[in-house]
């Protein structure tokens, strides 16, 4: 996603390549940076669950709210007359107030409430309390999604403080060693042949794949944007999200999670199509090809391009 591993610069002319020091700072903060933005991923999706469990809610405390007041109704002048429940927007402030409990206790015992009555109570009760529990539960849900988006902006700040750090000490370097970083490949391996130990000239697995293979080929030149899902800019698990969206397959958002969406493939049986997943941590991902490249999302300043499996050390291969 973001990390530039710059082996690749040692091929460069001395004159050309960048500051040593000012080379491993930036490389550092691009790793940095795309662990924060796959923790920012991670906290948008959690947003998103979390408003969609918020308008669940709302929706069954509204179903509730009409079958009390069908109830409340039908208990005739007795019950209806002295039940109060107040004007409270249900969406917002998840209705009845009050202890209707105790009205409900007391109304039951008077001799006007017949034995039709004395069942549209009890239903009312159990509505209330069914009222009760999704409030509980609403609530609770709303505070999650309040700490979360706390989470997101967080986060935000932690990449965007780390790019803009990046961004200083390379405009610290003349424009040939710019150059010079933004040529270079991410090569944590560039020693391997490109295509050692792969499978020749080989098909993608499903037609899902090959879906997913042309809509990432077609994604080339597009800009790398921390997280963004295209279709004008991609990270790097964004990016094999979008792709996998063209062939109608919903991975999740982060590379995480994607390493986790299908089957686990060695990477001596790799097909173009297939997720490769990089590093410890699964911080980075990339789609294969064939004849030994990848594509990818790089990092800031670079856009969507081909690059060598083997630009760094491979984690996992996911085949989904």
């Amino acid at each position: 996603m973001l990390s530039a591993a710059l082996g690749g610069l040692s091929a460069q002319p001395a004159a050309a390549a960048p500051h040593d020091g000012v080379r491993a700072e930036v490389d550092r903060l691009y790793r940095e940076a795309e662990k924060a933005t796959e923790a920012y991923d991670q906290a948008g999706e959690r947003v998103e669950r979390l408003r969609r469990r918020v308008r669940d809610a709302q929706d069954r405390i509204a179903r509730h709210q009409q079958r009390v007041n069908t109830l409340r109704d039908a208990l005739g002048s007795v019950a209806g007359a002295q039940y109060r429940s107040g004007g409270v927007d249900p969406a917002l402030a998840l209705l009845l107030t009050g202890d209707a409990d105790d009205y409900l206790d007391k109304a039951a015992t008077l001799d006007r409430i017949g034995a039709h009555q004395a069942v549209r109570l009890r239903q009312l009760r159990q509505e209330l309390r069914r009222l009760a529990q999704e409030r509980a539960g609403a609530t609770l849900t709303l505070a999650d999604l309040d700490r979360s988006r706390t989470a997101v902006a967080a986060h935000r700040r932690a990449v965007q403080r780390k790019l803009a750090r990046a961004r200083q000490l390379l405009n610290t370097l003349s424009p040939a060693e710019r150059r010079a970083y933004h040529r270079a490949t991410r090569s944590g391996r560039g020693n391997l042949p490109a295509d050692a130990g792969l499978p020749k000239d080989v098909a993608p697995a499903s037609a899902r794949a090959a879906v997913a293979l042309a809509a990432v080929r077609s994604a080339l030149g597009r800009p790398y944007v921390w997280g963004a899902n295209g279709p004008s800019g991609f990270d790097c698990s964004g990016l094999m999200q979008w792709a996998y969206a063209q062939a109608g397959v919903h991975l999740p958002r982060t590379s995480q999670e994607q390493r986790l969406a299908g089957r686990r493939i060695p990477l001596s049986r790799i097909r173009p199509g297939d997720l490769v997943v990089y590093r410890s941590d699964a911080s980075h991902i990339g789609m294969y090809v064939g004849r030994g490249r990848v594509i990818h999302a790089p990092y800031p300043g670079a856009s969507v391009r081909y690059d060598p499996l083997h630009m760094m050390p491979v984690l996992s291969v996911t085949r989904v």
